[in-house]
């Protein structure tokens, strides 16, 4: 695996990491509807285009198969693709964002109890919680601080 940074958001490039963003939502986020899944996509390639820090994990054939969006320090986004979880992928861009861009806090869905353990391993805790998520559905988020 090779980490790089999404200088060149070219349209090729987004719809790959579309493609992953897919696979990991579809496999995670176990609480959203086909139909709630296909309605925020259609948000994705934009957020993709505007977030500032685009981190990309690329496997031997230079296909990403995870990417992380950071806004100053505040990681905005993670997926690794389903094929791909469980191999330490995601914590290695987590480390990467925390040690090149002091990522120290994030927001997951509550009913991602994987992606919550997760963040809990790597350090993060839970100060926070709301009912509805940024949008106002009623899918409740757990902001979680990185503990040093």
């Amino acid at each position: 695996m090779k980490i790089i940074e999404g200088k060149d958001r070219t349209t090729p490039l987004i719809e790959q990491l579309l493609k992953v963003w897919e696979s990991s939502v579809k496999a995670t986020h176990l609480f959203l509807s086909e139909g709630e899944i296909e309605n925020i996509k259609k948000y994705v390639p934009h957020a993709l285009k505007e977030i500032p820090f685009l981190i990309i994990a690329e496997d031997e054939n230079q296909i990403p198969v995870g990417f992380m969006g950071i806004a100053e320090q505040h990681l905005e986004m993670l997926f690794i693709s389903h094929e791909e979880r469980g191999k330490g992928l995601g914590k290695e861009l987590l480390k990467y964002g925390i040690e090149k861009y002091s990522v120290n806090d994030l927001a997951v869905n509550e009913q991602n109890p994987f992606a919550k353990g997760f963040y809990e391993h790597m350090g993060f805790k839970v100060y926070k919680r709301t009912e509805c998520d940024e949008q106002g559905n009623p899918y409740p988020l757990l902001y979680m601080r990185l503990d040093r």
